[in-house]
């Protein structure tokens, strides 16, 4: 279960910021633009023009900190380190990613998983060529979270060979310090973007609830908000998508591969559900649910969605033909721009 974190733009997964601004005064919305864990970065908030520029150097900070952090991109990044073995001691983020996983990982009765990296790096995921023939049995031995804690501080591995990937919440959860930073600097009306996850408060500068656009997800799908499937509007919390339409390959034989891995087989997991989103308190949780349900499938993580009250999600299913169908939680239909 893995979603693209720290790689190039094209790689993001889909939610289009559609921003306007607000209506107490809109001359002190101002808009950030920029790069972030290899993505795109959009801020518009109520922060004043004078403090557009610290804001900026402020993200850019914390793109770096993130980055040395968490990516596995990085062979000196504190993550790339734990999992050679080269240290044991963690910080505040990978110990706030393991926690979170670890709860995500209970709901999903062990189909969320962030020891997933041996798998995701076979299947030429994780910034290494693939493996044409994959030793599952051999990699799934030391998959698993219950072979891997953090004690005083440090990383407590049953077997060394384990190996951490938090690529399906690493980016959520910047975007939340994104947002930390935006209400440091005063801001009480804002939207953060990292490459299609979001966070936001308030209202847009025409004092509306900021629109936010979830894109149609047919394999290939590149377009960055050309087509959209539906718009949400959101005064509070974070919003993510996950799906299995962009990072993809097909096998010799047509069959296709993509990033969500089912940590019990090994596999790609491949169902009717194209993509989930979620909206939750958090950009960070909103992350990492969505990446659950779809490792979970279509059919439980339609059943996992009616089990959980309060839930926000809307999920897009291949229907007959090129038809989709939907599926929107009662919590979430109130979100939807009809």
């Amino acid at each position: 279960m893995l979603k693209p974190f720290m790689r190039a733009a094209a790689a993001a997964l889909p939610l289009l910021a559609l921003l306007a601004g607000s209506c107490n005064s809109p001359a002190r919305y101002v808009t950030v633009d920029g790069t972030m864990l290899g993505t795109t970065m959009h801020v518009v908030a109520d922060v004043g023009p004078s403090a557009r520029q610290e804001l900026y150097r402020a993200a850019m900070r914390l793109d770096a900190e993130a980055k040395a952090s968490m990516s596995i991109f990085d062979s000196t990044s504190l993550l790339s380190c734990l999992n050679r073995n080269l240290t044991d001691s963690v910080d505040r983020h990978i110990a706030f990613n393991l926690a979170l996983a670890d709860s995500i990982g209970r709901l999903s009765g062990g189909r969320y998983d962030v020891t997933v990296k041996p798998l995701v790096e076979a299947w030429g995921f994780a910034g290494r060529e693939r493996t044409l023939h994959p030793n599952l049995d051999s990699l799934l031995a030391f998959v698993g979270r219950d072979k891997v804690r953090i004690v005083d501080g440090r990383l407590v591995k049953s077997d060394p060979r384990v190996q951490l990937d938090f690529n399906s919440v690493a980016k959520g959860y910047t975007v939340d310090l994104l947002a930390q930073l935006v209400e440091q600097l005063g801001g009480r009306n804002y939207i953060v973007d990292i490459g299609g996850e979001v966070r936001c408060r308030g209202v847009n500068r025409e004092g509306n609830p900021w629109r936010i656009g979830i894109e149609t997800p047919f394999d290939g799908n590149m377009s960055d908000g050309a087509y959209l499937q539906k718009r949400l509007c959101m005064s509070s919390g974070g919003l993510a998508t996950s799906g299995n339409y962009r990072r993809f390959y097909r096998t010799d034989d047509g069959r296709k591969v993509a990033h969500t891995i089912d940590p019990r087989t090994g596999r790609s997991v491949i169902s009717r559900l194209l993509s989930a989103t979620v909206a939750a308190p958090t950009c960070a949780e909103a992350d990492a649910l969505g990446t659950m349900f779809m490792a979970l499938g279509a059919d439980d993580a339609l059943r996992m969605a009616d089990s959980l009250p309060g839930l926000k999600a809307y999920f897009i299913l291949a229907g007959q033909g090129d038809a989709y169908e939907e599926y929107v939680t009662p919590a979430m239909r109130a979100l939807i721009m009809e």
